[in-house]
C-alpha cells in the first residue's frame, strides 16, 4: 500500500535531484516550458493490432480527424505509430509504415498540430521526418546513430525509450538489477552522449514502462514495477532532459473502466515530476493535471 511515510522516504534522500531543472526547448517553433508545465501527448495508432480501440484509426481521413481532436481536447503533440508494439502483432515493413504514416503527418503539420511517429526504422524515419514530423519517438537501439544523424538534420526531437533489445518487438527478459533507477540513469546516459555526439540537442527521456517483456507479464510484478519507477521518476531529472511516460492500462485491474488506468497513472506519474504525458485519453488526463494544479 502506498502511504505518505513512503512518498517522504523517496524524497529525503534525493532532494537535489527533485529540485533539477531539465532543459526546455521548442518544437516546430513552439516553445515547451517543462520546468513549469508538463506537455500531454495523444496517441493514434494506425495498425489494427492495436487493442487500444478508440485510439486506432484505419484510415488516413480518421486519423487526421481523432488528431484535430486530441489537439482540441489539449493535446500538445500527437503520437503516430503504424506498427503495435504488442509481441503477437504483424510485423509492418517500411514501405507499408510510411504509406499510412506520411499522408497524416503532412495534413496535421498543415494544420498546425505537432507530430511525434514511434518507430526503430531508418526509412521511416526519413519519410517522416522529410514530411513534417517534429520528434522521433525511437523504440530500438539498432541504428542508432544513423537515425540520431536523420534528427539532428531536421533540427527535430528524439525520445530515447529505454529498449532491452534491439527493438521494442525483439525483448526478452527486462533486468532491473537492485535500483531499475540508476539502471535507466546509466542507460540514458550513454543514450544522451550517443545522441550529442550526432548533433541532437532536444532529447526527451521515456523509461519504456508499456513494452512487452516476458517477466512482467504477471500484473501484479508488472504495476508495482510501473508504481515505483512513476514515483522515483524525478532521480531522472539529474541527466538534464525532460521525461516522457506512456501511461499504462493495468486491464487486470481495472477491467471494463480501463478508460480510468491512465488518468489513475497520470496522479504517479505527476507526484514523480513527468515532463510528457502519453496517453490515449487526452482530455481525462488534462482533467486530472488540471485538478493537481500543475498543467
Amino acid at each position: 500500500m502506498l502511504r505518505l511515510e513512503q512518498l517522504a522516504g523517496l524524497l529525503e534522500p534525493h532532494r537535489a535531484a527533485a529540485a533539477a531543472a531539465v532543459r526546455e526547448f521548442s518544437l516546430g517553433g513552439r516553445p515547451f516550458a517543462f520546468n513549469t508545465r508538463p506537455a500531454v501527448m495523444g496517441v493514434i495508432n494506425l495498425s489494427a493490432d492495436s487493442w487500444y480501440r478508440e485510439s486506432v484509426c484505419l484510415t488516413a481521413d480518421r486519423a487526421i480527424q481523432r488528431g484535430l481532436a486530441l489537439a482540441a481536447q489539449g493535446a500538445d503533440l500527437v503520437d503516430l505509430g503504424a506498427e503495435s508494439t504488442l509481441a503477437q502483432a504483424a510485423r509492418a515493413g517500411a514501405g507499408e509504415q510510411n504509406s499510412k504514416l506520411v499522408p497524416v503527418i503532412r495534413e496535421l503539420r498543415a494544420a498546425n498540430v505537432l507530430v511525434s511517429v514511434e518507430t526503430y526504422q531508418p526509412a521511416v524515419t526519413r519519410a517522416c521526418l522529410a514530411a513534417g514530423a517534429n520528434v522521433l519517438n525511437l523504440t530500438g537501439t539498432e541504428h542508432s546513430p544513423e537515425l540520431f544523424r536523420l534528427v539532428a538534420d531536421q533540427d527535430a526531437a528524439v525520445i530515447l525509450c529505454h529498449v532491452q533489445g534491439n527493438n521494442v518487438r525483439e525483448v526478452g527478459d527486462f533486468e532491473a538489477g537492485a535500483d531499475p533507477i540508476q539502471m535507466l540513469h546509466d542507460y540514458f546516459a550513454r543514450q544522451i552522449e550517443t545522441a550529442q555526439k550526432q548533433g541532437v540537442e532536444k532529447i526527451i527521456l521515456d523509461p519504456g514502462l508499456g513494452f512487452y517483456y516476458r517477466n512482467l507479464q504477471d500484473s501484479a510484478v508488472r504495476v508495482r514495477h510501473q508504481m515505483n519507477v512513476f514515483l522515483n521518476t524525478f532521480r531522472l531529472r539529474t541527466l538534464g532532459f525532460p521525461v516522457c511516460h506512456a501511461l499504462p492500462h493495468a486491464f487486470e485491474y481495472f477491467g471494463e473502466e480501463v478508460r480510468c488506468a491512465e488518468p489513475f497513472f497520470a496522479v504517479l506519474a505527476a507526484l514523480g515530476r513527468t515532463d510528457v504525458f502519453r496517453t490515449h485519453e487526452v482530455a481525462r488526463v488534462r482533467a486530472v493535471l488540471d485538478t493537481l494544479g500543475i498543467y
